[in-house]
């Protein structure tokens, strides 16, 4: 029953071996696993992959050939007393253009929340369609598949890309870093930033050095020297999820080729904008994040910063404690952007969307201004003009 899983793996090139599946085989005869789905995906998961660049392949393969048994992941049950029938969509309500110009914000961020806040101690049972109270459709700025130019958007999948916090746990993947380019220029472009030199263990034939030793000595003498290395250090911060699913595909040839050019490279993901923890897991970004402080402290100004994101968030999330779109942050994107750029001053923003449409996004303007004008589009062009200017 099990074999259709193990050959999908291999045609998926998650490399498992004949070992570990015996491995496998063996914990299930042990009733390691019992009859609990979940409990069997953690498992094998855990004996056949060697490496977590592989997760998202091994999910992949996992929910096709198990398609239909429920229980690979479980999110986080919402805390709010809010009866989960009220989170799905039952109707959905379309709007002029007149009738959406008449839509009004509350006033504000903080108004917005304290709006919540009543909205819940009030509300006693489900509501759909209307504009005020906590519910699926209509116009008002809580719950989800309406339209309101300032929400909060409560379960369900978004629809308007206007929410302002978003009350879900919601699943990244992480970005495969062994994708083929289609094209070497992106490698040729992050060439431009290079510095070689010869370090470590003298591990490779100096052919000239042997030739003039031999030559000077009458015998063979054999020189040898350490490889010339790129010393540049690199950090890559990777913005995932929301509005940064449409750019997986851009990202992961960048993340690729920066896999292979910089050896001293570092990789790290957030959302939206950087705040005070980011992490290496996508999967498990609730439970393993690294303080931002701690990368501060770790990494001196010597490294290169590079943030690749869309900057395409509430303006909130850049200029308000609190405004992050998943959780509280106690100080403002913003100060923790600009504390980046104090430690690593040759730092740049690359963002995937076309430079023509940043204007239409104040919080690309509010990034923008942060980075001192140092985001460059995620083209070709705009890479070359990246790299130049963290190679001075």
């Amino acid at each position: 029953m099990l074999l259709p899983f193990f050959t999908a793996l291999r045609e998926a090139k998650v490399p498992v071996s004949l070992k570990e599946w015996l491995h496998l085989m063996e914990a299930m005869d042990k009733g390691v696993a019992g009859r609990d789905v979940e409990a069997f995906y953690h498992l094998s998961r855990a004996v056949l992959v060697k490496d977590e660049k592989h997760y998202d392949r091994f999910d992949q393969v996992f929910g096709k050939v198990f398609k239909g048994l429920e229980g690979v992941s479980a999110g986080e049950e919402i805390t709010a007393d809010i009866p989960e029938d009220w989170l799905r969509l039952l109707t959905e309500k379309y709007l002029t253009d007149e009738e959406k110009a008449q839509i009004e914000a509350l006033g504000g961020f903080e108004q917005l929340m304290e709006t919540l806040k009543q909205r819940l101690e009030e509300q006693k049972e489900r509501h759909q369609g209307g504009n005020r109270w906590i519910g699926t459709g209509g116009t008002s700025p809580f719950g989800h598949g309406g339209y309101n130019p300032e929400g909060v958007r409560i379960g369900g999948p978004g629809r308007h890309g206007r929410a302002v916090k978003v009350w879900e746990k919601r699943e990244y993947r992480n970005l495969d870093d062994t994708v083929e380019l289609g094209t070497r220029n992106i490698k040729v472009a992050l060439r431009r930033l290079r510095r070689f030199a010869r370090e470590g263990a003298a591990e490779e034939l100096d052919i000239d050095g042997t030739i003039d030793g031999t030559a000077r000595q009458g015998w063979l003498d054999i020189h040898m020297r350490p490889e010339r290395r790129n010393t540049i250090k690199v950090l890559l911060f990777l913005d995932v999820g929301g509005s940064m699913d449409g750019h997986i595909q851009l990202c992961e040839e960048l993340f690729s080729a920066a896999r292979t050019e910089f050896k001293n490279l570092e990789f790290f993901y957030f959302h939206n904008c950087l705040y005070e923890g980011v992490w290496k897991d996508n999967r498990r970004r609730h439970s393993e994040r690294i303080p931002t402080w701690d990368l501060i402290h770790k990494y001196p100004g010597d490294w290169r910063a590079i943030f690749v994101g869309d900057a395409t968030m509430s303006p909130y999330e850049v200029t308000m404690p609190g405004g992050s779109v998943e959780h509280w942050n106690e100080e403002a994107g913003a100060v923790w952007l600009k504390r980046a750029r104090e430690q690593w001053d040759k730092s740049v923003w690359l963002n995937p969307v076309p430079e023509r449409h940043w204007s239409y996004t104040p919080s690309v303007n509010l990034i923008g201004e942060v980075m001192e004008h140092r985001m460059f589009p995620l083209t070709l062009e705009g890479l070359e003009r990246a790299m130049r200017t963290l190679a001075r």
